[in-house]
């Protein structure tokens, strides 16, 4: 079986686009020159971004907003996501290639996300992690509002068993325009998702990653679809027997593997 963890294919996600106007494609976030590429990146695996984002979108957790990025294969201080650019609408040639401080690389006049600070700060905490993805999903939302933690529905969101932060931006930052737009707000959020495979921000989104693009993208879907269950399971108004933290553990190495299936038939209906 063909694994969606550490085993597969080093591939990794996320996505959103940040909500409203872009940075120009050549802003530094640091010093002012632009390091060189870490060199060239597999067709398949650009392929594979720019299609993660547009499975995003058909599976609702994305619209017109979102994104989802990728751990460079082999330079593990760059990642690579799209160009400012509705994740449904993502082409493989609008990938750029970013370093941690997310100072775009290759832009070459394409405009690039606000909120890419979100992934390079969690890639430079999380050697772990290979992809991200950043949604503004509608049923997860309300979770980071209310208090009431989310939980693991079903088999299929093991990984919120481990628990699910909420991110609080004004703690640190009082009020501002609810956007991660610098590399000292992802430094906090990335502190707040800790070890977790999920984290709420609060009145904004949440970001999921994993150990491949596949995993990232697996547990963005079913961060929704948990989160659209548990709200049907708290109007009966009763106890919900909720995964445990052991049981989140086993069923989510289960999912390592048989949730490649998913992918399968999400990504054979992409086409580039």
């Amino acid at each position: 079986m063909i694994r969606l963890g550490m085993g597969a294919l080093r591939h990794h996600g996320c996505g959103h686009l940040m909500c409203g106007t872009h940075a120009p494609a050549d802003a530094r976030a640091g010093s002012g020159t632009t390091p060189k590429s870490a060199g060239p990146v597999p067709r398949n695996l650009v392929e594979d971004l720019a299609a993660a984002a547009r499975i995003l979108a058909a599976e609702g957790v994305v619209d017109g907003f979102g994104h989802v990025s990728m751990r460079h294969p082999s330079a593990p201080d760059r990642y690579l996501m799209s160009r400012s650019v509705a994740p449904a609408l993502q082409m493989p040639d609008d990938i750029i290639e970013y370093d941690l401080d997310s100072t775009p690389i290759n832009a070459n006049g394409r405009g690039s996300f606000l909120e890419r600070f979100i992934h390079g700060e969690i890639y430079r905490k999380r050697p772990d992690v290979m992809s991200v993805v950043h949604s503004h999903s509608p049923s997860v939302i309300p979770y980071s509002l209310t208090g009431l933690p989310m939980r693991a529905m079903y088999h299929n969101a093991a990984f919120l068993a481990a628990g699910v932060p909420v991110f609080k931006v004004e703690e640190k930052f009082g009020p501002t325009n609810m956007l991660v737009s610098n590399n000292a707000m992802g430094v906090e959020l990335a502190s707040v998702l800790g070890n977790k495979h999920v984290a709420l921000m609060r009145a904004h989104g949440s970001v999921a990653c994993g150990p491949s693009l596949q995993v990232a993208v697996f547990r963005a879907v079913y961060t929704e679809v948990s989160a659209r269950v548990q709200q049907a399971a708290l109007a009966h108004g009763l106890p919900i027997a909720a995964l445990s933290e052991a049981e989140g553990l086993l069923a989510d190495e289960t999912n390592m593997g048989a949730g490649m299936r998913a992918w399968e038939l999400w990504r054979g209906q992409i086409k580039f």
